[in-house]
């Protein structure tokens, strides 16, 4: 299938998002598209799939122009888009979400159920995953969740399949294994729209890549035609001189300490300690225990032994209200459902850990309240035309902004981020990692969890490797690789 959409323009109100947009996809390649958070890539595909209408412009396909009304129009026409915020169905199964709105029936309209376990099987034969079926899908981990939808995709027989962000939870083995289904859709003729901000995985799978600023098309080139530093100068207008800033790391006394953390299933005697303008990176590979780890200690899952000290004093938290009481910040990896309330604006996102203390009399003050949102909007470069815009209509790295916002401005002495820039641009990771800076600066402890190894590399002052529950190995920044980091996590010596 060949697609062009040619000078498209769309606004949402006084906000132009996109501003003569040209995108020319190939049949049987793999295009990736890139760009910061906010450069209208998502809204480009969302076109295209129906989900919003062009303001101008025209879409053609194979020679003919086309217009889908719906995403399941788009879906009947040969095009299935993966979402990076997932549309899984927490209390259905894995086969009903699999074929939600395409079930298979017979002619009196009963499921044909052993049919679509043969298919969906398959499917996930293809992909080496190995869950149950029957299994409620709200029961999975997120990188389960990304491998249904993917093979949601593929059940449909789709000729154009876009992937936003789809390798933003899987591990490597996971990746690796995508790669080689990516690999194989090509060589059927299937094209695959990749939008993701890793780098490293734009060079390793993709054929051409178009770049996209401000709501406009910069460039499209052949992949060998270009270069890591000349795609980053084009996406944020700028060069961008390091991908980490240099860390001039001053550790004081010890914050938070761990002693011998047990959680029947999920990790076992974890014991650590990190002082105050310190980061800890915790790596692993996906299902080794990382985010149980640190759930547990901001009180969202419980332990069933095990003891928690803050500034050498010895405590029980047993809530996340507890934890922020005594200094602890938690940015989840999971911002839609557990980061943010989507329906609330940016303003209400920010101020809610932080509501009471601009209620002493159990009155909001609304004008310190507005200072303060307006503060961490201005600090972090939280793109949005007012604090009182939904978060449901920022892009992924901007409500990953807010996220950060809403923990920073409670003054934490610990800031515990797991997978803080998943997807996340490249030039608004930059921003996080110097926030990070300067939080440490002003003695802030962080625990940071991460699927990235150079992000873990880049930012760790000390590095914990956790393997099946257990932590299998620590490394100080100066002796740690890539290599004896993926060692610890699979269980070398």
């Amino acid at each position: 299938m060949k697609i062009e959409m040619k000078n498209i323009h769309k606004a949402f109100g006084a906000n132009k998002v996109l501003t003569g947009v040209d995108f020319e996809l190939r049949p049987g390649e793999v295009h990736a598209l890139m760009g910061e958070n906010g450069a209208g890539k998502s809204t480009l595909m969302n076109i295209l799939t129906g989900l919003h209408q062009r303001d101008e412009g025209a879409i053609v396909i194979n020679g003919e122009e086309r217009s889908f009304s719906s995403p399941k129009e788009a879906e009947e026409g040969g095009i299935a888009f993966i979402h990076q915020e997932l549309n899984i169905w927490p209390d259905m199964t894995v086969l009903e979400n699999l074929f939600i709105g395409r079930e298979r029936k017979n002619a009196f309209g009963l499921l044909k159920t052993k049919e679509m376990e043969k298919l969906a099987q398959e499917q996930f034969k293809e992909l080496s995953v190995a869950i149950p079926l029957k299994q409620e899908a709200g029961l999975c981990s997120v990188g389960q969740r990304q491998m249904i939808e993917i093979a949601k995709a593929l059940v449909t027989n789709a000729e154009v399949i876009i992937m936003d962000e789809p390798t933003a939870a899987l591990t490597e083995r996971e990746i690796s294994k995508l790669f080689e289904v990516i690999e194989a859709l090509r060589k059927q003729g299937v094209s695959i729209v990749y939008i993701s901000h890793r780098m490293e995985e734009i060079f390793t799978i993709c054929d051409r890549i178009t770049v996209m600023r401000d709501g406009k098309t910069v460039d499209t080139k052949r992949i060998q035609e270009t270069n890591f530093d000349e795609v980053v100068k084009k996406m944020v207008g700028r060069e961008l001189e390091d991908r980490f800033p240099v860390r001039h790391s001053s550790h004081g006394e010890v914050v938070l300490e761990v002693r011998d953390f047990t959680r029947k299933g999920a990790f076992e005697n974890i014991s650590f300690s990190v002082r105050s303008g310190e980061i800890i990176g915790i790596s692993g590979l996906m299902g080794a225990g990382r985010t149980e780890i640190v759930r547990a200690i901001f009180g969202l899952d419980r332990i069933d032994s095990g003891e928690l000290y803050i500034d050498g004093k010895k405590e029980i938290i047993d809530s996340p209200n507890e934890a922020v009481k005594k200094g602890i910040g938690f940015i989840t990896e999971d911002r839609k459902d557990e980061g943010l309330v989507l329906d609330f604006s940016i303003r209400e996102n920010i101020a809610l850990p932080s509501v009471q203390s601009f209620a002493p009399k159990g009155v909001i003050d609304q004008k310190n309240e507005q200072e303060f949102v307006e503060m961490l909007i201005q600090r972090l470069t939280i793109k949005t035309e007012s604090a009182e815009t939904s978060a449901k209509n920022l892009s992924g790295g901007n409500q990953q902004k807010v996220v950060l916002a809403k923990w920073i401005g409670t003054g934490p002495k610990v800031l515990i981020l797991d997978e803080p820039t998943r997807g996340v641009d490249v030039g608004a990771k930059r921003e996080i990692y110097s926030l990070m800076n300067e939080l440490t600066d002003r003695g802030v402890a962080i625990v940071m969890v991460s699927s990235e190894l150079p992000e873990i590399l880049g930012m760790s002052d000390r590095i914990l490797v956790v393997l099946e529950g257990k932590i299998s190995g620590e490394l100080v920044r100066e002796e740690a690789t890539q290599e004896r980091i993926m060692t610890f996590a699979t269980g070398g010596q």
